[in-house]
């Protein structure tokens, strides 16, 4: 509230004040005078009567009707003051009452947390946000699913806000984003769950101030909760690790009982790991949470990946899960009994590379054998190997123009065989035993090894998949 008697007092309001005026600052231009309150969005004029004027000029009455600006007459027996004090007297309950309400929301949401179970928590969280400001709520995670909701039914919203949702999930810092919806709003705020989450908050009439608070206040309550209860997830993984690391290494060892007493027995039967992993950073706690939300089997991380021991049966669902994760590849092992996990778990993870090397979704570790020997190693550790055991050959064919390489190739491919190989290569057969000689004499190996030849065969057919060795 405000009074002034001012021609044109705007310079010296904000905006959504109530002005009281004796008539002295209209008198001159009633019409302009209004307008220019009406345009400034002034809450309302009152004006004294008995004073300066008997009545309300005509003139201020026609505009502000017109204008739209609230009119209030003020008799002489109700000093300004008396307005004022109670206009203050109203703000300060007014804002008493807020700052019960926001206690009050605080309490509640708090309340609502406390829980060892932090998906429940966090579910009776939006319930009572959602109860409070008489609005719907959601969480999208950092997968774009929608985590929680209340009601129900709002998490179909969240389709709609993908973009805005985004916008705030990858924003470097914290952010808030208030997007317009008809005559409503819906607040967005980044929330820390497993990896950056968003929540969205949305009615069908705008949030004041209070409300804000009461959505910042949920925000907080969420990410201590889950600081709380994460602290304990991060204990527990690191038993699981142990215990996976245990069953896998040492069996018989008693850590199968631990894991049963703790998590449940494994299922009946022979056991199939699934390695997850992905070249995304942070992708593991989203993973193993998933995996626990769902309770499928047993998980756990090792070695930088996420395994899963389950029946035959539940591996579908986990690769499911795992399909909702970006970025993550998955290797199967073959089937194997309890005492055999370690073999499992060696097979899982051989799979995952071989899968991330030829960017598949996923590969089975019996889909290798048929690939070769060649599919387990590192395209680029067999180009290395081929370079340093061939070296002296390829060196000899390039400077003195010999088919060292070609004929090993032949001699190797027809079994140590002179003969048919010679004939494929148009030599005489003792020319291709002078030249498996020196190829003998240049590496230093005896070829009549199995286990040599093996190798040799591995190099030629490694350097034939590459770009070729450098001719050093």
């Amino acid at each position: 509230m405000h009074s002034s008697e001012l021609p044109d007092p705007t310079p010296y309001l904000d905006g959504g004040e109530l002005l009281l005026t004796t008539g002295l600052g209209p008198s001159a231009d009633p019409d302009r005078y209004v307008a220019r309150l009406a345009r400034h969005g002034l809450a309302g004029l009152g004006f004294g009567t008995g004073l300066g004027h008997d009545e309300c000029l005509p003139a201020v009455t026609a505009t502000c009707a017109r204008e739209g600006l609230p009119l209030i007459e003020v008799p002489e027996r109700t000093p300004f003051l008396a307005l004022a004090r109670a206009v203050a007297e109203a703000r300060a309950a007014e804002r008493f009452a807020e700052v019960v309400r926001t206690d009050e929301a605080q309490r509640a949401l708090t309340a609502a947390a406390l829980g060892q179970d932090r998906d429940a928590g966090t579910g009776r969280v939006l319930d009572r946000l959602a109860e409070r400001l008489d609005a719907w709520v959601l969480i999208s995670d950092a997968d774009d699913r929608v985590r929680h909701a209340a009601p129900r039914q709002a998490s179909g919203r969240a389709a709609a806000l993908a973009a805005e949702i985004a916008r705030v999930r990858e924003h470097p810092g914290p952010s808030s984003v208030t997007v317009a919806t008809g005559g409503g709003q819906v607040v967005l705020q980044p929330v820390r769950l497993v990896g950056p989450a968003v929540l969205a908050v949305g009615r069908d009439r705008q949030f004041t101030p209070v409300d804000r608070q009461v959505i910042g206040s949920a925000v907080s309550v969420l990410t201590l909760a889950h600081a709380r209860s994460a602290a304990a997830g991060r204990a527990e993984q690191r038993l699981r690790t142990a215990v996976l690391r245990a069953l896998a290494t040492l069996p018989g060892c008693g850590a199968e009982q631990v894991l049963t007493d703790t998590w449940g027995p494994l299922p009946d039967g022979d056991l199939v790991v699934v390695a997850l992993g992905g070249r995304s950073a942070g992708r593991q706690d989203v993973l193993l949470d998933a995996l626990e939300r769902a309770s499928v089997g047993f998980h756990a991380e090792l070695d930088g990946q996420v395994a899963a021991i389950v029946g035959a049966e539940a591996v579908q669902p986990v690769l499911a899960l795992a399909g909702r994760v970006r970025d993550i590849r998955a290797g199967i092992s073959d089937p194997a009994p309890v005492a055999g996990l370690g073999r499992a778990l060696r097979e899982a993870g051989r799979a995952l590379d071989a899968a991330e090397r030829r960017d598949r979704a996923v590969l089975r570790f019996a889909d290798l054998a048929g690939s070769g020997l060649s599919a387990l190693v590192v395209p680029e550790d067999a180009a290395a190997f081929a370079e340093s055991v061939l070296a002296p050959l390829v060196r000899h064919d390039t400077e003195r123009r010999g088919d060292l390489v070609g004929s090993l190739r032949e001699w190797l491919a027809h079994h140590g065989q002179w003969d048919p190989a010679a004939t494929r290569l148009g030599v005489h057969r003792h020319t291709l035993r002078a030249r498996i000689e020196k190829v003998g004499g240049l590496l230093a190996r005896d070829l009549d090894s199995p286990g040599v030849r093996a190798e040799l065969w591995f190099a030629l057919h490694s350097r034939d998949r590459g770009p070729g060795l450098p001719l050093t």
